[in-house]
């Protein structure tokens, strides 16, 4: 079954004149677009930076309005241009985990209040005990404990600080979660634990998955299907072994051969 499917999606963006007479010109940061999303499955989407992957998820979540195309969320249609509160189906359905951990907490906050936000938010569960109740569980499922709900962002590390955006990410047990480089910023241990966190929270809660990555090995350890873009056009795409280890596409192999390899001995 598909959960999401965008068609011809585009996204414009208008370019500040230098003069009042000058014409009026676009840049293009997506270029019709086509995409589908298996419930249960988790789609990697690779390219270089200024590839359109990024754009192509905020569209996808309803973050941002496509300038043509269409997209439908488990067969309803996704109206961005729509108020917030019309909206809110949407934003019950589906989480996202931005990049830098230490960016995305508001440091005003304390852990409990940050992760249990979209429960207030999006009107999920019914008192504050219960809340509270699905936020300790939350924060154990991510492997940090519960009394840290008290703290502070700047008190976390960035991996733990990681974690805390993925508990808030799912604390309201969306089905479509999305991490646009969520692992970019960490070092490698660190990328690894939550690469494991990811796949074993997909399993148990039969999560979807979009992942944007520039990390080839995250996407070929975690993706069951890839999406190659470049200039904000899919090049490329399909099973991830088969994309990987067989790229039809020139973009993909030279993408595949820029991977910084040990020579053999």
């Amino acid at each position: 079954m598909t959960l999401v499917r965008a068609r011809g999606l585009t996204r414009r963006h208008p370019v500040p004149k230098k003069t009042l007479f000058e014409k009026k010109t676009f840049t293009t940061a997506l270029d019709d677009v086509d995409v589908d999303v298996r419930e249960g499955s988790a789609l990697g989407v690779i390219g270089e930076s200024g590839s359109g992957k990024s754009t192509l998820v905020r569209l996808l979540l309803g973050l941002d309005t496509p300038t043509e195309g269409s997209i439908e969320f488990d067969g309803r249609d996704v109206d961005a241009g729509a108020s917030a509160r019309d909206l809110h189906w949407l934003r019950r359905e589906t989480g996202i985990v931005f990049q830098d951990p230490y960016a995305s907490l508001d440091p005003r906050m304390n852990v409990g209040r940050i992760v249990g936000e979209p429960l207030w938010a999006l009107d999920v569960l019914e008192g504050s005990a219960a809340r509270r109740e699905r936020v300790a569980e939350v924060l154990a499922d991510v492997g940090l404990e519960p009394d840290m709900a008290t703290r502070y962002p700047h008190e976390f590390s960035g991996g733990q600080r990681q974690r805390i955006a993925l508990a808030r990410a799912i604390v309201h047990r969306p089905r479509l979660l999305v991490g646009d480089e969520p692992m970019s910023a960490l070092d490698v241990t660190v990328r690894a634990q939550i690469l494991a966190l990811l796949a074993k929270l997909r399993e148990r809660d039969k999560l979807t998955l979009v992942m944007v990555s520039h990390d080839i090995g995250v996407v070929q350890n975690l993706c069951d299907e890839v999406l190659v873009m470049k200039d904000g056009r899919v090049v490329e795409e399909g099973p991830t072994e088969k994309v990987l280890l067989h790229p039809q596409a020139a973009y993909t192999r030279h993408l595949l051969s820029s991977i910084p390899t040990l020579p053999a001995r």
